[in-house]
């Protein structure tokens, strides 16, 4: 399980108890921290002294979600491990759920924890923030023509050889476009992806990290992704000609 924190620390020792009492085999969790100035780190170093199925990465700035990810994806591919989960510190995303992904995973590649699979199941967002998520996941779906519902989520869980096969080196996103351009690479290779539907509730602690540059990185990413794989299949196309 990667998560990734910054000012978390109101947060992260909750998740951590409701994830191991669980009581999930081999499912061990890596936190990465971007130098929280509210010390998040240190409250992870604490349990870890405690519990050795819990890791730490810190590192020396606010880098950002995606190269977060690719961090803790890499110790993953690195530690051998089977599947490898990405969740929310804030408590939006509920472990109770991963049960339900793992029974998912024996007959796919990539499972994603949507909110919008059967209507909408969110709590406690502002009107404003619902209408700009629907907004955007209709608008990656128009464009790209991923086949998703949810194509933000950011609850989500990979067969580790999915994430070999993506070639995380060249991806430079962050916060939803991440998101996306992982759904994307995915589906484009070929992987069984499924939909698992969740209830996605507000933090309650700490603030979002939500701006209008990650808005406007994830609007640019959909075209993009929607030019690259024209480009790549016309060069294929040729080169088979």
């Amino acid at each position: 399980m990667v998560i990734p924190t910054y000012n978390e620390a109101g947060n992260i020792e909750k998740l951590i108890d409701r994830i191991f009492q669980l009581n999930i085999a081999g499912l061990e969790i890596l936190v990465v921290d971007d130098n929280s100035p509210d010390d998040t780190a240190s409250v992870v170093q604490n349990r870890q002294a405690h519990d050795s199925r819990l890791h730490l990465i810190q590192r020396p700035g606010k880098m950002g979600l995606g190269t977060a990810y690719v961090s803790g994806f890499r110790f993953a591919l690195d530690h051998k491990f089977d599947y490898v989960f990405e969740m929310d510190a804030d408590l939006s995303h509920n472990p109770d759920d991963l049960p339900r992904f793992l029974e998912k995973m024996k007959d796919h590649d990539l499972v994603v924890g949507s909110r919008y699979t059967n209507g909408v199941n969110v709590i406690n967002w502002p009107l404003s923030r619902l209408l700009l998520s629907l907004f955007a996941n209709w608008y990656t779906r128009t464009i790209t023509g991923l086949p998703l519902r949810d194509c933000t989520s950011g609850y989500k869980c990979f067969r580790a050889n999915v994430l070999e096969s993506i070639k995380l080196d060249k991806i430079k996103s962050d916060g939803y476009s991440f998101q996306i351009e992982l759904n994307f690479f995915a589906w484009r290779m070929g992987y069984r992806i499924v939909e698992l539907p969740i209830i996605f509730v507000d933090r309650e602690v700490g603030n979002s990290k939500m701006s209008r540059k990650v808005m406007n990185e994830a609007a640019l990413m959909a075209w993009r992704l929607r030019f690259n794989d024209f480009f790549e299949r016309l060069f294929d196309r040729k080169s088979s000609g």
